[in-house]
């Protein structure tokens, strides 16, 4: 049901290897500044993966097999993961976040934020920090999460992290965020979810139920929640938008697939479930989805359909403005947020 697009076969994966270098240096995490899309302009957008693979396993002098290895099992083509300008950890995830309360929190009612409560317990992540840090990593009531959003692509997805951290390879796959296991380097694509390069290739990261909505509708619903604090440790203007219009046009800075089945605008809100299979070919999604336009459900209310073999609910929330996915007995069925041009492109037939 899912179009495959060209991909590498084996043996020109072991003949990228010929050309691999190392990876680029780190930033300073404290010194990088991301500011805006004109910033795109400064970096060489296009350089691929075969010529960065990271080399920090290079300590080990295992290392040549297990690469070879890992490159030939990839589930994405390695060269279609693009340099997206900031290096490995130059945009630098929260690792040790501080939270404020409503009385003190610096933002404004109509601030977007990733919402999530576990075991009862609430927090607000708002998206003014997120578009610098791109990746939070937390504990929400004993669950170990990263609760994780890409601003080209505006997906808002949470993930239960185990116990270890996710932090932001520099990469992009289809335009959106590409995370890494800290524990072995192993490259998630967040959209998926799903381990793409590495030790962990087809592991599937479980997701938690969050909603991607304002900070006055979140706390209407949760008063006592708390809000992730502008005490990041590092100096940004969490009050200013770093990528211009860009969540407002049309365009789409890095290359994406399968744009002829998008009907709505590139950038109108959407929702969307899946289900991924862990035997797919590379560059192809295995497995089977749904998504819902904000917009179509906002008007319908609520819309029920067969999914994976049973019957789900997707309902307008006129308190949280957004759209919830619910299973037949109300359990909360974790859903991501996006931009539309998000699931042709890793969805799409």
């Amino acid at each position: 049901m899912k179009r495959s697009i060209e991909i590498l076969g084996k043996t020109a994966i072991f003949t990228l290897l010929l050309g691999m270098s190392g990876f680029v240096a780190k930033a300073g995490r404290n010194n990088f500044q991301f500011h805006s899309l004109q910033d795109f302009q400064f970096v060489p957008a296009a350089r691929k993966v075969d010529r960065e693979i990271d080399l920090k396993t290079k300590k080990d002098a295992r290392d040549a097999q297990p690469l070879q290895f890992q490159l030939a099992q990839a589930r994405v083509n390695p060269a279609n993961l693009l340099d997206g300008g900031p290096p490995k950890d130059g945009i630098p995830s929260i690792d040790s976040p501080q939270f404020d309360t409503a009385s003190s929190t610096p933002f404004r009612n109509n601030e977007e934020i990733i919402g999530v409560v576990v075991n009862g317990e609430a927090k607000a992540y708002p998206i003014g920090i997120l578009n610098w840090h791109e990746i939070a990593n937390d504990t929400i009531g004993g669950v170990n999460v990263s609760v994780t959003y890409c601003p080209l692509c505006d997906t808002a997805i949470v993930f239960d992290r185990g116990n270890t951290t996710f932090g932001v390879s520099g990469k992009l796959y289809q335009s959106c965020l590409v995370m890494y296991d800290r524990a072995d380097d192993t490259l998630y694509v967040q959209p998926w979810g799903l381990g793409v390069l590495g030790r962990n290739v087809n592991r599937n990261l479980p997701r938690v139920p969050a909603v991607k909505t304002t900070l006055g509708a979140w706390l209407d619903r949760y008063p006592d929640s708390q809000i992730l604090s502008t005490n990041t440790g590092y100096q940004r203007n969490y009050q200013r938008y770093p990528y211009g219009t860009y969540n407002q046009d049309r365009r789409i800075i890095f290359p994406v697939r399968n744009q002829d089945e998008l009907e709505l605008h590139p950038k109108a809100a959407i929702s969307y479930i899946w289900t991924i299979d862990s035997g797919g070919a590379p560059d192809r999604f295995a497995g089977d989805s749904v998504q819902f336009i904000h917009r179509e459900i906002e008007q319908m209310g609520e819309r029920t359909i067969e999914f994976d073999g049973r019957s789900i609910r997707a309902y307008w929330d006129d308190t949280l403005e957004t759209v919830v996915v619910e299973e037949a007995d109300g359990t909360l069925i974790p859903a991501a947020t996006a931009f539309a041009f998000v699931y042709p492109a890793f969805m799409g037939d």
